[in-house]
């Protein structure tokens, strides 16, 4: 049976991944981050993101390691 964590957990690491690289090679253009009052959103979403699917991961690997309950 599949564990929907690794998915979900597959899927935001790599956008949180994106964000994150995205959000780094952009902070210093300050013109685009004027709408958001001059933070960088996409590195704090970016790093969101990377944590959540960080801890799908770890649990889908650490309810992997537990047998089954009949």
């Amino acid at each position: 049976m599949l564990d929907l964590r690794w998915p979900i957990g597959l899927m935001f690491t790599l956008i949180g991944a994106l964000l994150v690289i995205y959000g780094a090679a952009t902070g210093a253009n300050t013109e685009m981050y004027q709408h958001s009052l001059g933070k960088n959103i996409n590195l704090i979403w970016g790093v969101v993101l990377l944590i959540f699917g960080v801890l799908m991961l770890l649990g889908a690997i650490r309810g992997k390691k537990t047998p089954p309950s009949a």
